[in-house]
């Protein structure tokens, strides 16, 4: 497991060398898309976070919507490493993210915002989860959450996927350390650009309720997701994000094959995440959490 100076150390270390492509052969190609515009104060260390995972069949695209804020400069300082990027006025991080998934040629897409970061061996990680179960569609794992200094607060860990919880409790995975198949999306659409805050939330429920879409939890932590004053999912509490969370919920709940109702599902998810740490082993951890409420 990633200990708190090892993220820190690694989102701030400069790229010394080049992944060996020659290595590729029987890695899945993996897309990484980042959305950015005006975040040149933590643009740098996303990308590093991308560059210095050693990954030898990775694609790594970077959307950027325009910015005035020295963000190009950071851009260009890496545009060697880069599959693609470009700087344009666009609809919002939804669209950006769509452009670049629209894009990607990866097995597996994934997107990290430009102030988030991917933990040390995260992509190798997903490769080797791929190669003992390369039928999985949805591969996902456990998430720091990080100060503006990369500093750990706290982590995040999830159960298995359900389907029910996460259409009545809320998001079961984070974005920070979620890998799709790229053709999955492709064939089902790609996020909803209706949305500003829970894309995540929906491409997530949908595909959850679609029959024989694999997903798999690794119990590795492999995204960090930032808190600080201007990100914008610390907006997420407000109006427009609560009303986008309720309008999907209830735009899938029909889609659930279950009698039970939402009394249910929301007791049975709380229950559930106790009764899964605890089988675990993971005590203390439990034991934090609970504290928390």
């Amino acid at each position: 497991m990633t200990t708190a100076t090892s993220l820190q150390s690694f989102v701030n270390q400069p790229v010394t060398t080049r992944a060996n492509v020659r290595e590729a052969a029987g890695w899945p190609k993996l897309t990484v898309v980042t959305p950015s515009y005006n975040q040149a104060a933590f643009l740098e260390r996303t990308i590093l976070s991308v560059l210095n995972q050693q990954y030898p069949n990775l694609e790594y695209i970077i959307m950027d919507g325009g910015s005035t804020d020295g963000s190009l400069d950071i851009i260009k300082k890496y545009e060697s490493y880069l599959s693609y990027w470009v700087s344009e006025p666009d609809q919002g991080q939804t669209d950006a993210i769509n452009k670049g998934f629209r894009r990607a040629t990866g097995d597996y897409v994934a997107y990290q915002n430009s102030d988030d970061v991917f933990a040390p061996g995260a992509l190798g990680a997903v490769a080797r989860a791929w190669q003992e179960n390369p039928e999985t569609d949805v591969f996902f794992g456990n998430m720091y959450i990080i100060d503006e200094q990369d500093r750990v607060l706290e982590e995040m860990r999830v159960p298995s996927f359900s389907a029910g919880c996460q259409v009545y409790e809320g998001m079961q995975v984070f974005n920070q350390s979620l890998f799709i198949r790229r053709t999955l999306l492709a064939e089902t659409g790609w996020l909803d650009e209706s949305l500003r805050f829970v894309m995540d939330y929906e491409v997530v429920t949908r595909l959850g309720l679609m029959p024989n879409v694999k997903f798999r939890r690794i119990a590795d932590f492999w995204g960090g997701f930032r808190v600080q004053p201007d990100a914008k999912s610390s907006q997420i509490a407000a109006t427009v994000g609560r009303t986008e969370h309720q309008q999907v919920s209830e735009r899938y709940r029909p889609r659930l094959d279950s009698p039970l109702g939402s009394a249910f599902w929301r007791r049975y998810s709380r229950i559930r995440k106790f009764v899964w740490f605890l089988a675990r082993g993971q005590f203390r951890y439990m034991y934090h959490r609970l504290s928390l409420r």
